[in-house]
């Protein structure tokens, strides 16, 4: 592991969980890919399972759409918890990004994966007549759902945003600019494109885990996740998710948004975490910021039942 990630982790109480993964992930070049558990072919009709250039969707359910998003390197199965409740009265779509869940990477082997995803989505809401959804996502997903909101307004009526900041980059360095930490995120795209197809001791994987979920159960998901990933895929989504800053246009998203924070009291407690979110949504005219305690970043594998009644109460 490098001086940088030495250096980020010995300070890790003072970050929230997801920053501590990314960085994180570019110590998976001690994860050998070989260790993964078999990737499971969906079960389902052709029909619902829509394949595009970025993502893939798998849509269940009847009744009013809501879209979900998952992070960087989860699949779609991060919503496993709450999909039985939510099909009960919505259709759902279940986003997964190409290359990540052991899938084919399609068009996310070349710049621009977010802004590819945000067209994907416009494209499947748009073809699929959906008009406004509530969209939620996590991590690198819920930066995604911003650039969809501010992109496009009239594709989001609402969005869930699960632990992600509109510039993860200050996390870094508090007056970082997207062009100040360029370099950094250049150096980590780099690492981690580089482990592509190479041999890692599964410990360092357990170590990301163990960094981003409390449970041994919810980390035992979280290194399985991490392992599926094409690192190609990672490395440059994690560099365009360094690289940016939504704080600018936050102003212009007018659809309501609402943030799940979780916190410890490991790392600052819940006044200190939540201040920081605060900050960075200030520019948000329509922002929540709520935290969920004793939780780490995948808080619907720490705290299923109290992630499922926050998603339900924002779709009702």
């Amino acid at each position: 592991m490098n001086r940088h990630l030495r250096c980020l982790c010995r300070r890790d109480n003072r970050l929230p969980w997801f920053a501590i993964l990314l960085a994180l992930l570019v110590a998976n070049a001690f994860f050998k890919h070989a260790h993964a558990a078999p990737v499971r072919a969906i079960a389902t009709p052709a029909d619902t399972l829509v394949q595009m250039d970025h993502i893939s969707v798998q849509v269940l359910g009847r009744g009013s759409p809501v879209v979900l998003i998952p992070g960087l390197s989860s699949p779609r199965a991060t919503w496993d918890g709450v999909v039985p409740e939510l099909i009960r009265s919505h259709r759902v779509y279940l986003v997964q990004v190409n290359g990540f869940g052991g899938e084919d990477p399609r068009g996310n082997l070349q710049p621009g994966i977010l802004d590819g995803i945000v067209a994907d989505l416009h494209t499947l809401i748009a073809t699929r007549k959906l008009g406004a959804v509530p969209v939620v996502g996590h991590s690198m997903g819920g930066l995604v759902t911003l650039m969809l909101a501010r992109a496009h307004p009239g594709d989001v009526q609402k969005a869930l945003v699960v632990d992600a900041l509109p510039f993860i980059g200050t996390l870094f360095a508090p007056a970082a600019t997207p062009e100040s930490i360029r370099p950094q995120a250049e150096m980590m795209r780099a690492q981690m494109t580089s482990l592509y197809g190479k041999p890692i001791p599964e410990q360092v994987g357990r170590m990301i885990a163990r960094q981003n979920a409390l449970k041994p159960a919810s980390q035992e998901t979280v290194a399985g996740w991490s392992a599926r990933a094409d690192m190609r895929v990672s490395g440059q989504a994690l560099y365009e998710d360094m690289t940016t800053d939504l704080r600018p246009v936050l102003p212009k998203i007018l659809a309501p948004i609402t943030v799940l924070v979780p916190w410890t009291e490991a790392r600052g407690g819940e006044e200190k975490v939540l201040g920081l979110y605060r900050a960075q949504y200030a520019g948000a005219p329509n922002a929540t910021i709520r935290g969920v305690g004793d939780s780490g970043h995948f808080l619907m594998l720490d705290q299923p039942a109290v992630f499922e009644r926050a998603l339900m109460t924002f779709l009702n």
